[in-house]
């Protein structure tokens, strides 16, 4: 008989393979996503509105809710969700 201590770590080597390619795979659009304006929208599953050239509107077409997004440092940001925090002026 096979020990079922080497199956339970067989499970959990496979289990943290997946993980750490889920949390790859979700990482890399994160990061891209800050990079235009249109991309963020999208990303946060919103529509453009309008965009200036460092801030924009857009929509949530299902709740009808509007967000500023706003350029900061080269990227792009919902208002309010600076990756500074409250350090931000």
């Amino acid at each position: 008989m096979k020990s079922p201590h080497k199956a339970i770590l067989l499970i959990l080597l496979i289990l943290i393979i997946f993980l750490g390619a889920f949390l790859a795979y979700k990482g890399f659009p994160t990061y891209h996503a800050h990079d235009t304006f249109d991309g963020y929208c999208k990303w946060r599953g919103l529509v453009v509105e309008s965009k200036e050239s460092d801030y924009g509107m857009c929509k949530n077409i299902i709740t009808g809710k509007k967000y500023k997004i706003v350029l900061y440092q080269g990227r792009w940001f919902l208002d309010g969700d600076l990756p500074c925090g409250f350090l931000c002026f």
